[in-house]
């Protein structure tokens, strides 16, 4: 799991905020709970000593012996109910105590007596030694004939910490399981929720300079993310008009280029051939044709990826065997080597077969071996492999050369560009051909990939759809050239 992304964070916020809700609302719940339970629990016994003291002391000197204590025990029943009773006179007898609770949770006998007087006599909770604490109200009462009697009742305070005892379990067990359904709903509801931003990431990933014409999913919700993706639509739908007028401003370009240098360079063979013209004048007239010849090269080729771009060239794709088509094209290549004392080694795996155009694949082929011989020292060498991959032809081509920079690498298949030290005017032309290779790999389906270092060579890989796997792949060694000969 992500700790880092908005759908954690937002859970993660969404469960703190409400398991500190819980525990609010159940400290707040708890304190008011005990407060109502204690406040109703002392009126009950202040309206029961009240009850006593103003109807049953009243009419005690009229009564018989026992009678208090029937009222008592009928009106109260202390003992069922766990409530301690008891009447004293002022002058120390005690008229009644009620006896010991069923549950035998204290022994009446044992709660302190005080001295009959005025008022509240003791605080409202008191502590049994070793027995519970009582919560007790007591007050005086004086009778019509000047009797006086202290009438106290009482109950254990256990009975308040039982409830919140209860409440503290029942919080206790409920609010795990409150938490953990709300940590997976939450995370479920922002999973859901965020659900289509995972789509637009996917679908934007896959947008590249070469299918600009696709969009991104429109979410039909109406919130911020439908916004989104609009606005990001139209945001890429500017980039490709961009594209489409930068294409055909490079394609017209070329295109109207090509006529006047045509004409430039016919007059200026016209102008090499005139017996009239001095030495020296030939020399600057034969610099100024390679110029333009070199200029027209760059103007095809500026018009070639201008059309692989747009998908004007149609692509005669037939099923060919690559391996064979590699291997008779380096063969060609291998007197270019050989003037440079290269060993050169190819290796390629039968019945390869992939479906392409001939002419289109043989330039690729042919730039990326004419690539390794040119930066590749003499005594140097060059390995020129095909093998099939999964699903995948691989072309591989690496050499002993220079090298390319880590800082030139993910600039190398731009227009124009020429690493430092692998890379020259002379040498690396106008820096074109590897633009046309990447061009006419994506016209083919095909993934070009290139791993080098400087100093220890370069490593150029394409990969090609196979048309059919190959069964049993059977590698056919090639010639190897050393010092000119082939051996």
């Amino acid at each position: 799991m992500n700790t880092r992304s908005l759908r954690f964070r937002m859970t993660a916020w969404y469960t703190a905020l409400l398991t500190g809700a819980l525990l609010l609302f159940g400290l707040s719940t708890y304190l008011g709970l005990a407060r109502y339970l204690d406040w109703n629990l002392q009126n009950t016994l202040t309206e029961e000593v009240r009850s006593i003291g103003t109807q049953l002391l009243t009419a005690l000197p009229t009564k018989r012996a026992g009678w208090l204590e029937s009222e008592i025990e009928e009106a109260y029943a202390p003992e069922v109910y766990g409530r301690f009773i008891r009447v004293t006179r002022s002058d120390g007898i005690v008229v009644y105590v009620s006896g010991a609770p069923k549950d035998d949770s204290f022994e009446p006998s044992r709660v302190p007596r005080f001295p009959a007087t005025s008022g509240h006599e003791y605080p409202s909770r008191l502590q049994i030694p070793g027995g519970p604490q009582l919560l007790v109200e007591a007050m005086m009462f004086t009778n019509p004939d000047g009797t006086r009697f202290l009438v106290e009742s009482g109950v254990p305070y256990q009975q308040i910490g039982n409830v919140l005892h209860g409440l503290l379990l029942t919080v206790a067990v409920l609010m795990p399981f409150t938490v953990s359904l709300a940590l997976g709903g939450g995370y479920w509801l922002m999973r859901r929720s965020l659900g289509p931003i995972d789509d637009i990431t996917s679908r934007a990933e896959g947008i590249t300079s070469t299918n600009l014409s696709d969009r991104l999913p429109t979410i039909q919700t109406g919130d911020e993310l439908e916004r989104l993706s609009a606005s990001l639509n139209r945001m890429i739908g500017r980039l490709d008009e961009a594209f489409q007028h930068i294409s055909r401003f490079s394609a017209d370009a070329s295109h109207e280029l090509r006529t006047p240098l045509t004409i430039l360079h016919l007059e200026l063979e016209g102008i090499a051939q005139s017996p009239l013209l001095v030495p020296e004048l030939a020399d600057q007239i034969g610099s100024a044709l390679e110029e333009v010849q070199r200029l027209s090269g760059i103007v095809e080729n500026l018009l070639t990826i201008a059309r692989l771009d747009a998908g004007e060239v149609r692509m005669a794709k037939e099923s060919l065997d690559f391996g064979e088509l590699v291997s008779s094209i380096a063969g060609q290549m291998r007197l270019l080597g050989e003037e440079k004392s290269l060993s050169m080694l190819c290796e390629v795996a039968r019945g390869t077969y992939v479906d392409g155009d001939r002419p289109w694949l043989k330039q690729v082929i042919v730039n990326l071996i004419d690539n390794a011989i040119k930066y590749t020292p003499e005594g140097g060498e060059i390995e020129i492999r095909v093998r099939p991959s999964q699903n995948t032809a691989v072309l591989e081509v690496v050499d002993s050369g220079v090298g390319i920079s880590a800082e030139s690498l993910p600039h190398l298949f731009e227009r124009f560009y020429r690493a430092d030290k692998a890379r020259s005017r002379n040498s690396g032309g106008a820096g074109l051909g590897l633009a046309i290779v990447k061009a006419i790999c994506s016209a083919h389906g095909a993934e070009i990939k290139i791993v080098s270092s400087e100093g220890r060579g370069s490593s150029f890989s394409v990969e090609l759809p196979l048309t059919a796997p190959v069964a049993d792949p059977q590698i056919l060694g090639g010639w190897v050239a050393v010092s000119g000969r082939r051996n």
